[in-house]
């Protein structure tokens, strides 16, 4: 398993906003915690380039990070900047 629990923790408790590992339901944890997969299901996908419905659950993921982003920048800009640096999003 690519993402054990240890590791989920390990980014709840870096980037979430209480900084603890019970934090998994604020914006930054859940947008750490979509791009890691969005890196693994990537780099999936370099290497295996007709898996389709990997292809569709990559885009679905991106687009959940996506309106995660958009409601942090009408909501609180200065948590939406953190996060962009923190995390290396391109935007």
């Amino acid at each position: 398993m690519y993402l054990t629990s240890e590791k989920k923790q390990e980014l709840f408790q870096n980037h979430g906003r209480l900084k603890s590992a019970t934090d998994t339901g604020s914006p930054e944890s859940q947008i750490a915690l979509f791009t890691h997969r969005i890196k693994h299901l990537t780099e999936h996908l370099k290497l295996n380039k007709k898996d389709h419905s990997t292809r569709l659950g990559l885009l679905k993921l991106v687009g959940k990070r996506r309106s995660l982003l958009d409601y942090l920048n009408k909501r609180e800009i200065e948590r939406y900047r953190s996060i962009i640096a923190e995390l290396g999003i391109r935007k």
